[in-house]
């Protein structure tokens, strides 16, 4: 059988992966540093964690569940303990964009990604509806990268992508700056931040006076039928000519004329992922 070193099995994310690898064509070595960790892996999945070198050294797939300032960190501590061939999974770009990853020729590295439950697309379960990160009930998209090794492995660390996030229902093959660009710039730098300023807004409204469960409603009612028009999901919808006034006068107050650039010159993404890679605990 194919083995894969989960490292990080009793953290947050790996328990989540452990579980969805259960019972598949891999054999799994669980690696978990921490007691508290390997408790979670007991008590949460079933399964004993592992020494670190053992599973390293017989694996032909490292799996890293692992916090993202710290790919970087670990994967130079381990890269002289697995054999060539190896494919090096990693869920989040940062730490490769950086630069971070140890230079070895015949070692695959592979990035994944989850795109998470797509706001819009209607889910049939109460399960799948409270499913908001994904990879329990819920249909999610994800994005992959081959960063360097054979184009075969990109079939092998694709497999167990759509092992870890499942269910998945799209696959996205992308190079390693478009996964940069989508986060952290797209989905952290801007949507995230869009998110958290229209939380800001939200109870703007609520200290002058509106009920918060109906600026609740308001607001979370209105951003579904405008996401899907902005996105072209409702393209019989449009925006009336009294929204568009006030979105154009509203630009000029929110927003820098050139953000957009700002934010997704290579540079800045560059300094966004070196940043996350550098930040302390």
């Amino acid at each position: 059988m194919t083995k894969i070193a989960l490292l990080g099995a009793g953290g947050k994310m790996g328990v989540r992966l452990s579980k969805n690898l259960a019972g598949s064509r891999f054999d799994v070595d669980h690696v978990e540093v921490s007691e508290e960790g390997r408790k979670r892996l007991e008590a949460e999945v079933g399964v004993s964690a592992v020494e670190a070198d053992t599973a390293l050294a017989e694996a032909d797939i490292v799996l890293m569940a692992v916090p993202d300032r710290l790919i970087g960190k670990i994967a130079q501590g381990f890269i002289d303990k697995v054999k060539p061939g190896c494919a090096i999974i990693v869920l989040d770009a940062a730490a490769p964009y950086a630069g971070e990853m140890p230079e070895r020729d015949d070692v695959t590295y592979f990035c994944s990604h989850p795109c998470h439950p797509h706001i819009l697309e209607v889910q049939e379960t109460k399960e799948a509806q409270a499913d908001y990160f994904g990879g329990i009930a819920a249909p999610q998209g994800i994005v992959n990268a081959l960063i360097q090794g054979p184009e075969e492995h990109y079939a092998l660390c694709e497999e167990v992508a759509k092992l870890i996030y499942q269910p998945v229902v799209r696959s996205h093959r992308c190079s390693l700056e478009n996964i940069a660009v989508l986060e952290p710039a797209l989905s952290e730098t801007v949507a995230a931040t869009m998110c958290m300023a229209l939380r800001d807004a939200t109870d703007r409204a609520v200290s002058m006076g509106v009920p918060e469960a109906a600026a609740h409603d308001f607001v979370l009612g209105h951003l579904k039928i405008e996401l899907a028009i902005a996105f072209g999901i409702f393209p019989e919808g449009k925006f009336s000519d009294g929204a568009l006034l006030a979105i154009e006068n509203a630009k000029q107050v929110i927003f820098k004329e050139d953000w957009l650039d700002q934010i997704f010159s290579l540079e800045a993404v560059k300094k966004s992922v070196e940043d996350i890679c550098n930040q302390q605990t």
